[in-house]
């Protein structure tokens, strides 16, 4: 990566404090010739370049240039990689070249499909080039399938009608539960405001809660022509659709009005709908830009077909099954370069087999070297484990360490962190970990893998070690590779013919002949004894260790276990000896007569503990049940797992992908969780595969989303000049408010950020920036307050907060675990937000809420600044920095020292000003108690959703310890009331 300008402005926004528009830049032709010139900071690249030819007509060799078209310009960007500026629309403050440099390239043939590369890289933040640069034949062999599954889906949508495409794309949001209750207190009517689309004209409607949107629609219409001379033609209810007047939602004739979320979620705040009823042709105008859109892209795709490739050469149709070959398992160590360690320190190397977390057998540890550069070691390390016993999913995890005499006592403040992990193995001798690296011991083919290979290592270690080796960590190699430690291996060969692990259907078959040659009684079920024991084993939570005689227990009963306890399938995975490939036959034959789980409890499967793919692939069949708003329930989790993937074709990243080609919603926020993560190395190139592969299969969501990256990079233009100013300047506040109106009101800015989807929410249309409106908030990233203008209904606006320098995903974690406490206690009817007419009530029953959820969760750094009460008396906190207990202190001191805020304050609301409204008091630690025993219920989904993040590298939640500290499955015997009596001691 480039060094970060960190002493001067940003050369592309600079004018925001000078006014001056131009910029230098250097020119570099392909006759030799060199020109600098200014131009415009805003002007397209296309413009420039017209700009540029004319300039070099008055320079030598000028003829030799050719057509202009021929040429495109070439730059080095951000991220200090070449770039070919293939759109031209695109403006040079957007480009952001790193060096004000341009070079004048010839351009080659088929530009159609280079332009759409170019947008497609510009967007997922990396060049398709740099995909095409690997080589590596797994990256092909998924780009090419997702190719032509992408065309596809595109062909697909061109023969959808223009109501299936609005149901996928803008779907109104449902919810099922009854409500009753609610129905009940607003007496079965609901009062809707109505909006005329294309007309100034609004009507009030009294509508029963229970009617269709049908006949809303006709009651609408009939009173709109009311309002109309006889002879105007307002034209029929199947001319029309009808929309959420603030955003694209559509709700369509087969839904209740009680069924959709907007419509509730007005009936707790007490809040009149606003709808309008568009005219269809605008609605098929919107579907037939994005056909032609596909079609485009089609048509120059069958115009310019690729040329035929040579004949593939067939891969030897001759192997050897894996279970066939008895020979240990080994490989050969050679040497190890460029190792970061201390002159006196000797260098090992630790080898272990992993399937998921469990390993396979007993590590194997090199002989120790004294080299001062290259480690050379020239060893075989063999294990004690037979080759036709690897699952298909094992994993070799090296870790490099230096051996060094223990010192009584630390001179020096020097390498702190390698105290850190500093493991003592033996008397006298202390290990540091160097570096680490895993690689898969098939490959994505399932053939074994042979020859030498190169590890690049890793030199960052996770807080938790199984004997100073990652199996949780990416198989990736470390792609900077100038730096990094080199581990050079090399896998043997056991046969003349390729070594691989059987297909599926010969799984199946092996454990057939097992079954055929053992005795049927074996299966037999366990007695009233076993069943209570494995009962008490099976309500555990997914934290618990199982001992091996538990685990022979659920082995043994595993056909009760699929009859009497389903949902237990986690821990039976636990419980296979995966180092015996008959215990693993066995195992996928049960499982393909297993109950289906239902989407929950399947998430657990998809945890790094159980890498088998044909498990993956069952947990992801039970996710397909999901909802699409379930679905977006759990995408934060299902992205992170992606991590756990040893392969990129898989079953989730075919789920996904299948999903979000299909929903816009889900497509839009799936592109946002992978684009965000793109600067992590261990996961670029997965995440970039999934990002080209939705891009492709979904074209014209391509400018929306490329609309929606400028915009941001806007801001974010603008946020760094406010903190440039604040913290290198010293400018006042007035004048760097002033500074930032000038650069919301520059031309590039305006066009930029107006007329896209907000990225926080798709469906809401942003106009344009208010100007007079936005501000900057005095905290120490100095986020944005910008407001909008909603495109969809004049006179309303929407306030967007944007942040940039800040983690915010542990946020959005809690946030999204607070969303799901909020979904299960409406499942059980209770209901913690704006449940009532009276505010005093709200506050009561939101205080509730928000005390066990803290509670459990652990949030600290609770103060008046991050707890809130809107206007209708409903408490909500925000600033989620300190989850897990993980709280502040001082001196030693923490800070929270009561297990959630209740302060007396809140007890004066909660019994109406008066001391003696005991009964208040009681129907509040109530509330605690039901909503606490609903989490309590559900604790092992808890678990498993913050499990499935702990390689999200956020800074609280590092390891299964940090997961332990979730208060969901404590207090078991406890009396829950007596539990709540106790904690709701006023502060």
């Amino acid at each position: 990566m480039p060094p970060a300008k960190t002493d001067q402005l940003d050369l592309w926004v600079e004018s925001g404090l000078d006014g001056d528009d131009q910029v230098m830049v250097d020119f570099l032709l392909p006759t030799g010739i060199y020109i600098q010139m200014e131009v415009p900071r805003e002007s397209t690249i296309q413009n420039i370049k017209l700009l540029l030819w004319k300039e070099a007509q008055t320079y030598p060799l000028f003829s030799l240039l050719g057509e202009m078209e021929g040429h495109m310009f070439e730059c080095v960007n951000q991220a200090a990689v070449h770039e070919e500026l293939e759109d031209e629309t695109r403006r040079l403050c957007d480009v952001r070249p790193f060096l004000p440099v341009l070079k004048l390239i010839t351009r080659n043939c088929g530009r159609a499909e280079r332009i759409l590369d170019s947008k497609i890289g510009v967007l997922i933040g990396k060049g398709l080039h740099e995909l095409d640069a690997l080589q590596d034949q797994e990256v092909k062999d998924f780009r090419s399938k997702m190719k032509r599954i992408s065309e596809e889906k595109m062909q697909c949508m061109q023969l959808m009608s223009w109501g299936e495409w609005l149901r996928s794309c803008y779907s109104m949001t449902l919810e099922a539960g009854s409500l009753e209750n609610l129905i009940d207190k607003h007496e079965g009517v609901i009062k809707i405001t109505m909006h005329y689309d294309q007309s100034q004209d609004t009507s009030s409607l009294k509508v029963s809660l229970h009617c269709t949107v049908t006949e809303l629609m006709d009651l609408a219409l009939k009173k709109w022509q009311t309002t109309h001379v006889p002879e105007e033609d307002i034209g029929f209810r199947s001319d029309y659709v009808l929309r959420v007047s603030r955003k694209l939602e559509f709700l369509f004739e087969d839904h209740h009005l009680n069924q959709c979320k907007y419509i509730r979620d007005c009936l707790l705040t007490n809040e009149s709908p606003h709808l309008t009823l568009v005219h269809c042709d605008v609605v098929k105008a919107m579907f037939e830009k994005e056909i032609s859109t596909i079609g485009s892209v089609l048509a120059w795709k069958t115009s310019n077909p690729p040329l035929p490739l040579p004949p593939k050469k067939r891969l030897p149709t001759l192997h050897t099954c894996v279970w066939k070959v008895h020979s240990l398992f080994r490989i050969h160590l050679v040497k190890g370069n460029k190792v970061n360690a201390e002159d006196a320190a000797k260098i090992q190397v630790r080898a272990g087999l992993f399937h998921g977390t469990e390993l396979l057998c007993k590590t194997a540890v090199s002989s120790e070297s004294s080299s001062r550069s290259e480690h050379v070691w020239n060893k075989t390390l063999e294990f004690d484990i037979a080759v036709c016993d690897l699952p298909r999913m094992a994993r070799l995890c090296f870790a490099i360490y230096a051996v060094m005499d223990k010192v009584k006592k630390q001179r020096s403040t020097k390498n702190t962190h390698l105290n850190k992990y500093q493991t003592i193995r033996k008397a006298g001798k202390v290990h540091y970990p160097i570096a680490w690296v895993n690689t898969m011991v098939f490959d994505y083919r399932g053939q074994l893998k042979t020859g030498d290979i190169i590890l690049h290592c890793w030199s960052s270690f996770p807080d938790e070690l199984e004997e100073m080796l990652n199996p949780i960590g990416t198989i990736q190699t470390n792609p900077y590779t100038e730096n990094a430690t080199e581990l050079h291996i090399s896998f043997p060969e056991y046969s003349t013919q390729p070594v691989v692990f059987p297909a599926f259907d010969k799984i199946l078959e092996k454990a057939a002949e097992i079954a055929g040659a053992s005795d049927s009684m074996t299966m037999g079920r366990g007695g009233k004894k076993f069943y209570i024991e494995l009962k008490e084993i099976m309500e555990r939570d997914p934290l618990s260790q199982l001992c091996e005689n538990e685990k022979d227990l659920i082995w043994t009963l595993r056909h009760d276990c699929r009859e009497n306890f389903p949902q237990s399938l986690p821990k039976l995975l636990l419980s296979v000896k995966w180092s015996k490939h008959e215990d693993m036959a066995q195992l996928q034959a049960l499982l393909q007569i297993w109950p289906k789980l239902s989407p929950r409890d399947a998430l657990e499967l998809l945890d790094f503990n159980y890498p088998d793919q044909y498990v993956r692939e069952f947990a992801v069949n039970c996710l397909r049940d999901m909802s699409d708003d379930e679905l977006l329930q759990y995408l934060l989790q299902l992205v992170q797992v992606l991590r756990y993937e040893p392969y990129y074709d898989c079953a989730l990243s075919r789920f996904l992908l299948e999903r979000a080609q299909s929903s816009r919603k889900i497509g839009h926020f799936l592109f946002w969780h992978l684009r965000s993560e793109m600067y992590m190395p261990a996961v670029s190139v997965h995440f970039a595969l999934i990002l080209e592969a939705y891009c492709r299969g979904c074209i014209p969501h391509i400018e929306v989303l490329k609309k929606q990256v400028e915009a941001l990079s806007k801001l974010k233009a603008v946020n760094e000049l406010i903190k440039f100013g604040t913290i290198k300047t010293k400018t006042k506040q007035a004048h760097l408010k002033e500074a930032m109106m000038t650069c919301l009101r520059q031309t590039g800015f305006i066009e930029t950020l107006s007329d896209l989807h907000s990225p926080l929410n798709p469906n809401i249309l942003l106009a344009g920036v208010n100007v007079e409106r936005c501000k900057y908030m005095d905290s120490k990233m100095k986020p944005l307050w910008i407001v909008y203008n909603n495109k969809l209904l004049g006179g309303d606006t929407v306030d967007i907060i944007f942040k940039n320098g800040d983690d915010l995903r542990q946020d959005m974690l809690t946030l999204q675990i607070l969303r799901l406490m909020d979904l299960l206690w409406k499942e059980a009817n209770l209901e913690y937000r704006d449940a009532l007419d009276k505010a005093i009530e709200e506050f009561t029953l939101s205080c509730a809420g928000y005390c066990v959820a803290t509670y459990v969760l652990g949030i600290g750094d609770r103060h008046s600044d991050n707890i809130m009460v809107r206007s209708t008396g409903q408490l909500f906190h925000i600033d989620f920095g300190h989850i897990l207990g993980n709280f502040k202190s001082k001196f030693g001191i923490k800070r929270e020292r009561v297990p959630f805020i209740l302060t007396h304050d809140f007890i004066h609301v909660i019994q109406q000003g008066k001391t003696s409204n005991t009964e208040k008091f009681g129907n509040f630690r109530q509330y605690c108690e039901e909503a606490y025993l609903i989490l309590r219920k559900n604790g092992n989904l808890f678990i498993t959703l913050f499990a499935l993040m702990l390689t999200a590298g956020l800074p609280e939640l590092t390891s299964v310890k940090d997961i332990q500290y979730l208060k969901v499955n404590r207090h078991e015997k406890e009396n829950c009331n007596l539990l709540f009596l106790r904690l709701c001691d006023p502060i």
